[in-house]
């Protein structure tokens, strides 16, 4: 079994791309301060490595 990152948005989207709103999303974040469990995969990896600068990542599990 993969291990799992959880994710925390530690910034605000005020400002930040239309783009990088949508990966946040989609990733299930939905404001400062809320988090999410996901896979440690290549697709997710990626999608954090896109707005690494808005998050906090920590291994889980």
């Amino acid at each position: 079994m993969a291990a799992e990152l959880k994710i925390i948005q530690v910034k605000s989207t005020i400002g930040v791309r239309h783009q990088d709103v949508a990966t946040l999303n989609g990733l299930g974040l939905r404001g400062v301060g809320s988090s999410v469990v996901v896979q440690n995969t290549p697709s997710f990896r990626g999608a954090v490595k896109k707005v690494l600068y808005l998050l906090k990542v920590e291994e889980h599990g």
